[in-house]
């Protein structure tokens, strides 16, 4: 393999199986990780089989993210599979569409809930369980810039995202001392699985440039981008790296909104 940074490494990615879960997933094995791959699409077997034809190590398991029996299974069978957890990417997440205050449902705000902030809870439980005794350990959290403040996602995203920045900030403080670090990963708008369709769209009509136009690069991410940044927190690279929540959303969120050529 090409590198060796996470070459005495196990890892668990879950959303897998596309975007930046699949992007750091291959990055993973390629720089000498075992990764336990999980996704809800069967498209994660075809990126497990993908890694092993390429020489890497990697396991790939179906189910749902938000379901605690489930994400508990996983580190039981990166342990068991691999001999150890030492990092975990905290990927998984769905979109939960763009409804309005007063159409918005409690059903929808459940689940998107439920995906996005108790299945990163779940992960951060499951693999400290783990990581603690060993002394070590790096868990990553996919937030979102949407989760920093408004006007970058729906309703219900937004604030799971944000209750994501949040449960970072406390767990890593909850495992003070331990050698158990966590961070946020908060992407700016990435061509992914769960993009996918605005992609489409604009393409369809003619307007893809258009698209990540409000931050200072005037492009959207790709991504390779966002995995590569969260490889850098799950690294030995970020070891005084605690706590926080890394925007990588070509700068939109250094700025409030301005009018073009006015900065009063």
């Amino acid at each position: 393999m090409a590198g060796r940074r996470f070459g005495d490494k196990v890892a668990l990615v879950t959303g897998a199986a596309s975007g930046i879960g699949r992007a750091a997933a291959e990055r993973l094995a390629a720089e000498g990780a075992a990764v336990l791959l999980a996704d809800r699409s069967e498209a994660v077997e075809a990126v497990g089989a993908a890694i092993r034809s390429a020489g890497g190590r990697a396991l790939a398991v179906q189910g749902d993210a938000g379901e605690e029996a489930h994400v508990a299974g996983l580190v039981d069978a990166a342990v068991a599979h691999f001999g150890a957890l030492d990092l975990c990417f905290a990927n998984a997440g769905i979109g939960g569409g763009l409804a309005r205050l007063a159409e918005a449902s409690v059903g929808e705000w459940s689940e998107v809930l439920r995906v996005n902030l108790v299945g990163v809870f779940l992960a951060i439980r499951e693999s400290a369980r783990v990581m603690v005794p060993a002394a070590r350990g790096s868990i990553v959290a996919t937030a979102s810039v949407a989760g920093l403040r408004s006007g970058a996602g729906g309703m219900a995203y937004s604030a799971a995202k944000a209750g994501v920045i949040n449960l970072v900030q406390t767990s890593a403080n909850q495992l003070a001392g331990t050698g158990v670090r966590v961070n946020a990963l908060c992407p700016g708008l990435t061509e992914t699985g769960m993009t996918q369709p605005m992609f489409d769209m604009a393409r369809a009509r003619g307007s893809e440039a258009r698209l990540g136009q409000l931050n200072p690069l005037r492009r959207y991410a790709r991504p390779e981008e966002a995995a590569a940044a969260a490889l850098f927190l799950l690294s030995d690279d970020a070891s005084y790296v605690n706590g926080q929540a890394l925007a990588v959303d070509g700068g939109l969120s250094s700025s409030h909104p301005t009018v073009p050529g006015k900065f009063v």
